[in-house]
């Protein structure tokens, strides 16, 4: 049995990384509000870069845990390539996970239309974020056309949540569809109707598409409250000139 004290010790362990990521995520908010998306994203691949390597440096000293030369935590890069996976995809689910409770909290204290305007909101701001830093990983021309956007579209978290796929694959033109949502079908399984998330997905595919290149235009094939085929939630054509 443990005593009191390390419990009380865990659980403000745990409080204090709580509030670290509000307190970053505050951060960049602020930073891109008022100095604009670019000079923000900019100043997090920086700033992020630099928190990484002094919290791995630190825990490293705390716990004795390895790092290695590129500054990788010793102990994952030790794990088998299966349990990585399972870690990554499970990483990704916790994210999804993320911003359900925020949805259903809002949804639960003020209602339905607010939750879905702050989700949303929030997609005008993640998603050009998410966009560009897959942009900057794996180092994307500034005008990469379909090809770099097929490439990033395959590096989003929701790309380890969801199964996906390309079709009608063209010169000038492209439909990304997502077979299965796991938010859908979770609805579908209690008995609730779709989540109507077409206006959150047009702000969604809209902002990352242009955010890779913004030569290229997004439309919308289907989404909830859209009917569509049972093989697919919803698609999007990507078209560039």
């Amino acid at each position: 049995m443990h005593d009191s004290t390390q419990t009380e010790l865990v659980r403000e362990i745990l409080e204090i990384l709580r509030r670290t990521a509000i307190h970053y995520g505050l951060w960049y908010a602020e930073a891109e509000r008022q100095l604009g998306t670019a000079d923000a994203h900019h100043a997090e691949m920086e700033a992020g870069d630099r928190l990484q390597a002094i919290l791995l440096g630190r825990l490293s000293k705390i716990l004795g845990m390895g790092v290695t030369e590129d500054g990788l935590p010793q102990g994952l890069v030790d794990l088998d390539v299966d349990t990585l996976q399972t870690l990554r995809d499970g990483m990704a689910t916790n994210w999804l996970a993320a911003d359900g409770v925020w949805f259903q909290a809002i949804e639960n204290r003020i209602s339905m239309h607010d939750a879905k305007r702050v989700n949303d909101t929030c997609w005008t701001k993640f998603s050009p974020y998410e966009a560009l830093r897959i942009k900057s990983l794996l180092e994307l021309p500034e005008f990469g056309g379909l090809p770099a956007l097929q490439t990033a579209l395959a590096h989003r978290i929701y790309a380890r949540v969801n199964p996906w796929e390309i079709v009608e694959d063209r010169e000038h033109s492209f439909v990304f569809r997502m077979k299965s949502c796991r938010v859908q079908t979770a609805r579908t399984r209690k008995g609730l109707a779709e989540y109507p998330c077409k206006s959150g997905g047009l702000v969604e595919y809209r902002t990352f598409a242009h955010a890779i290149d913004p030569r290229i235009q997004t439309e919308c094939v289907a989404c909830p409250p859209d009917t569509h085929p049972e093989d697919w939630v919803c698609a999007w054509r990507f078209t560039v000139a």
